[in-house]
């Protein structure tokens, strides 16, 4: 078949592919030597998470230097291109080379006063090129070069008594965001990630956590579900909630609310996540809906038969687990597609992006991964 020499002109035009590749999965930064290699890439990936091609891998790091049962609970996840994050509850960092599965850095907090069991818990992590930054229950916020030594430095110290507890953490490059619960009026804390300077932040939302502020204290000596999540939706926006209500904040405007929901039915707090256009909640019925951050307009809502989950998602597909089953639905139309082979039994936190799903099991030292992209 013969094609056309303007096609075949525009078919090798870096602009088309890098613009198709924004606009479809949100890229701005190749891994492949073309746009048109990276186009090729994504789309390959894509079509293996809608039918459910993967392969299901384990990942170990060797426990013989953890002092104590929390150094083994993995709390929380956090995926880049390259590496996967994993927060436990002693206040380690251990770093996985996504390429070769292996495990290749920990990074330890510095010593405080421990404020009870948990208080060193990591609350969560962001990847920001070749940082890692992570902030613990107590407040304290850590920077670590990924190729660096085991003790970073520690950007922020906190203030657990006039602020509560840190019970989520989440960033990028430009902005850090602290949700914090137990001191009522007290609900955010905004950093600029350059200069890591605090910013100030507008009243208006300082009261999201106001009642989980009992809840937002026992974290710190109970291992108990979160009270409250935090997610970036973009470079300048990020959506919070807790179990009653949810909040859309301008991060560049002192984390003015852009949206401010009461939610009678309630959210599943554990299953709250975005994308950089769109976020998902799930109520207590088991509901889940997907909204688009700058206009709260409904994407698609379908009924996952489960009320007690944890869930995330990418740009093209929600994961909730539930008994120990992974199941998979499309967010375009919030069609139900399959269910991973694999039972892994309770889990503690997991996590998504184009290529790979990450959960961390609740009931031994296992972390589990499958690869989208590997068929």
């Amino acid at each position: 078949m013969q094609v056309c020499s303007t096609w075949r002109a525009v078919s090798h035009s870096a602009p088309l592919w890098f613009r198709l590749t924004r606009i479809i999965w949100g890229r701005t930064l190749r891994m492949h030597p073309t746009w048109r290699d990276e186009y090729v890439y994504r789309h390959r990936t894509a079509r293996n998470f809608r039918a459910g091609g993967s392969y299901h891998h384990t990942l170990h790091f060797d426990p013989s230097g953890v002092d104590g049962p929390d150094g083994l609970t993995c709390r929380c996840l956090t995926l880049s291109d390259t590496h996967l994050a994993c927060g436990f509850a002693d206040g380690t960092v251990r770093l996985f080379e996504l390429a070769t599965r292996q495990h290749v850095r920990t990074f330890y907090p510095h010593p405080s006063d421990r404020l009870g069991r948990f208080s060193r818990a990591v609350a969560g992590i962001v990847i920001s090129d070749n940082r890692i930054i992570f902030a613990t229950l107590d407040g304290d916020i850590h920077v670590a070069i990924m190729d660096g030594q085991p003790f970073p430095r520690r950007a922020h110290m906190g203030n657990v008594v006039e602020d509560g507890p840190l019970v989520d953490f989440t960033g990028c490059g430009r902005w850090w965001v602290g949700l914090y619960a137990g001191v009522p009026g007290r609900a955010f804390q905004i950093w600029d990630g350059n200069t890591e300077e605090m910013m100030y932040v507008n009243p208006l939302i300082a009261s999201l956590t106001n009642p989980e502020a009992v809840m937002g204290w026992h974290m710190l000596t109970e291992f108990i579900e979160p009270v409250g999540r935090v997610r970036m939706t973009s470079g300048e926006t990020a959506v919070a909630c807790v179990s009653s209500r949810y909040m859309i904040l301008e991060l560049r405007n002192q984390g003015f609310p852009l949206q401010d929901h009461e939610h009678r039915r309630g959210i599943r707090v554990a299953c709250l996540d975005a994308n950089n256009e769109a976020f998902m909640t799930v109520d207590n019925r088991g509901r889940a809906t997907v909204r688009r951050v700058d206009t709260l307009e409904e994407v698609c809502r379908f009924q996952t038969g489960q009320s007690n989950m944890m869930g995330c998602m990418n740009w093209g597909y929600a994961l909730m687990c539930a008994g120990g089953v992974v199941r998979v639905w499309e967010i375009e139309q919030g069609q139900y597609l399959y269910r991973l082979n694999e039972n892994i039994g309770g889990i503690n936190t997991m996590v998504a992006d184009d290529r790979y799903v990450a959960a961390a099991s609740g009931r031994d030292t296992t972390i589990h991964l499958w690869d989208f992209g590997a068929l």
